[in-house]
């Protein structure tokens, strides 16, 4: 069985598997295109590099292990009609995502950005407006692995957590649970909204501005899933006509975030470069789904952790 990761990884990293799986042949950070890729019956890669042209190539292919959550930028279609098994790591990101989704809460609510602005100017000011979270209350869209998690944690500081996914069935530490038509008749209730949505037929341009226009006009909005979820021409007009209070957005349509994008001028914007899931354990925990993954692949069962349909892309 001959297994290509098309990315690196350490070298004690690689030496462990070597240990732990002495039948298995494996071939380290090699690209995509640029290997016999007919040898490989499992490819361990991020997906971006998996074109149809790879897959037309990939004769031997029966698994993509792919080290990322999302999987909207591969051929889905293609790697349906050939059958190939599909899977990733969907709740790798749920600890660094949490914590960062927590965090920028905190600050928010502590004036941390305020204080900060302060020192910068030496000013001694009293008279910050800060706000406890206690007793809010949060709409989470998609409340799976990262934002259950996002719940859990929420849940500890007293707030109400409402979950909000396509199918209406209760989510782990979720107060409520709604269906996505059941979205404008509870976001008014929410202080906080929270996406960790994927990107997905279903789910792009899902927010849209009567969804702004029933928030409350104190409202955190938070995106972390994908950029595709609201227009930014939406986005910019709820904010500079104070539809909402503030914007914590970690994903953007268009990215890297152009320089002229009004979003960057917006002081009730908080913006950062897609990096709430980056974490130094990150490899790590990836390697951990894949050896699960591994281990049963080589008994014959094909029931692995995280598997996809392509045809859904979830």
């Amino acid at each position: 069985m001959n297994v290509l990761f098309t990315f690196r990884i350490k070298e004690e990293q690689m030496e462990k598997l070597k240990a732990d799986f002495p039948e298995v042949q494996f071939f380290f950070n090699k690209k995509a295109d640029e290997v016999s890729i007919e040898e490989y019956e499992i490819i361990v890669t991020y997906g971006e590099d998996i074109t149809t042209q790879v897959l037309d190539r990939a004769t031997s292919l029966k698994w993509l292990m792919v080290a990322s959550a999302g999987v909207e930028k591969m051929p889905l279609a293609e790697i349906a009609a050939s059958g190939i098994v599909i899977s990733n790591v969907r709740g790798i990101h749920k600890t660094p995502m949490a914590e960062t989704v927590l965090a920028h809460i905190l600050s928010l609510g502590r004036a941390l950005p305020t204080l900060a602005e302060q020192q910068s100017r030496k000013e001694w000011n009293t008279k910050v407006r800060q706000s406890e979270i206690r007793g809010s209350t949060a709409l989470i869209l998609g409340p799976g692995a990262i934002g259950s998690e996002i719940g859990r944690l929420l849940q500890v500081f007293g707030v109400r957590t409402i979950g909000c996914n396509n199918s209406g069935d209760p989510a782990q530490f979720m107060d409520e649970t709604i269906q996505f038509d059941g979205l404008l008749s509870k976001l008014p209730e929410a202080d906080i909204v929270v996406s960790v949505l994927p990107s997905t037929a279903k789910t792009k341009g899902l927010l849209t501005e009567c969804h702004f226009q029933t928030m409350k006009e104190s409202a955190v909005f938070m995106n972390f899933g994908r950029g595709d979820l609201v227009k930014e021409s939406i986005l910019v007009k709820a904010l500079k006509n104070g539809g909402i209070g503030h914007a914590v957005l970690d994903v953007f349509e268009k990215e890297p975030l152009p320089a002229e994008s009004e979003l960057w001028d917006l002081s009730n914007v908080t913006i950062s470069p897609h990096v709430s899931s980056h974490s130094g354990k990150y490899i790590e925990r990836a390697l951990e789904f894949f050896t699960e993954n591994l281990e049963k692949w080589q008994t014959g069962d094909r029931k692995l952790t995280n598997l996809i349909d392509p045809e859904k892309g979830y």
